[in-house]
């Protein structure tokens, strides 16, 4: 595995941003998903600076880091949820903001919070999301995130984990090309990890890049890590 390190300036300092590459092999593919020196500040504070990196069909990308050092600030940007101080974010070449409608067809996005209807059930919620989707699906979708029995429960009678499980499902429903995903192993027990690692794998496998922040350790061998480190020097 090769690493690459880029140094990122910020106010009067340093802030280290290691990249680490899977293989050489990762640059020769094509781009899906290109971030230029990106910029962000929150609360008059530079989170990062000058942050630039790439993502190709196929990749799993953890972002990783301590706390406030802007790994869920770096989701929201990469997302189109918020707007960078500097920069910015390519799908396919072209901005977000040229080309939104496509964006927003090949993104899903999950939050750190779950994000579900707490009066719905989970196959309302799943419903509510997938409209398209058959009945069939839906149970199926439930089935793999180990909700079977609790498809006609409310949401609000579940734990913090089967709550995160519900949003998890949308990864069986959806057709979105890249998953931005924050915290997406809150809450899930050592076998809901695993089954959530093959997902992510299988959808790489498919041409699909899944991009996400964990403070667990991922037993992929693709994976590409960057830290932001949220140090001064």
């Amino acid at each position: 595995m090769e690493r690459n390190e880029s140094t990122v300036t910020l106010f009067g300092g340093l802030q280290q941003c290691d990249i680490i590459a899977a293989s050489f092999f990762a640059v020769m593919r094509p781009s899906m998903f290109d971030v230029i020196n990106l910029s962000c500040v929150r609360d008059e504070r530079m989170l990062f600076h000058g942050l630039s990196f790439h993502v190709r069909p196929g990749d799993l990308v953890q972002i990783e880091g301590p706390n406030g050092a802007g790994k869920t600030s770096l989701l929201r940007l990469l997302a189109g949820l918020s707007r960078a101080e500097e920069g910015e974010v390519r799908w396919q070449g072209e901005t977000l903001q040229r080309q939104r409608e496509i964006w927003q067809q090949n993104l899903l996005y999950l939050g750190h919070q779950p994000g579900v209807k707490a009066v719905l059930s989970p196959l309302e919620n799943l419903r509510f999301w997938h409209g398209d989707s058959s009945q069939a699906a839906l149970y199926a979708a439930l089935e793999q995130v180990s909700l079977t029995g609790y498809e006609e429960v409310p949401v609000a009678q579940l734990s913090a984990g089967q709550q995160r499980r519900v949003a998890l499902a949308r990864l069986w429903l959806s057709s979105a090309r890249l998953w931005i995903l924050d915290e997406p192993l809150t809450a899930i027990d050592k076998a809901g990890v695993e089954t959530l690692m093959a997902r992510f794998n299988q959808h790489a496998s498919q041409g699909g890049a899944v991009i996400l922040t964990t403070h667990q350790e991922l037993p992929a061998a693709a994976l590409r890590k960057i830290r932001l480190s949220g140090e001064w020097q």
